[in-house]
């Protein structure tokens, strides 16, 4: 298993690792963290790093999203990994996690 990690970047935050069951309680509060510290109105999180994902990883992604609009933050995802959004699609959240995050 790839620990996960996010790290500020120019547009919000890196994400990388696995989103698995096992790692996304521990990324909760960081991505959060990163929505609260970035000061702008809009932000991106970019997924092209993250590796293995389930259903949990799925939910830290609407987590977030709903973390990011009760602090009127626009939150979009960028380069979604295919499992993670088959995942989604299976659910039929992927159109939350694909929204411009208004």
């Amino acid at each position: 298993m790839v620990q996960p990690e996010i790290s500020p970047d120019q547009d919000g935050c890196r994400v990388s690792g696995d989103l698995v069951f096992a790692t996304v309680t521990q990324l909760l509060a960081v991505g959060e963290k990163c929505i609260r510290d970035s000061g702008k109105k809009s932000l991106v999180f970019d997924c092209a790093a993250v590796g293995r994902a389930d259903s949990a990883g799925v939910a830290l992604l609407l987590e977030w999203l709903d973390r990011a609009r009760q602090q009127g933050v626009c939150l979009q995802f960028r380069n979604l990994p295919d499992g993670l959004m088959s995942i989604a699609q299976l659910s039929n959240v992927d159109g939350l996690l694909l929204a411009d995050g208004s």
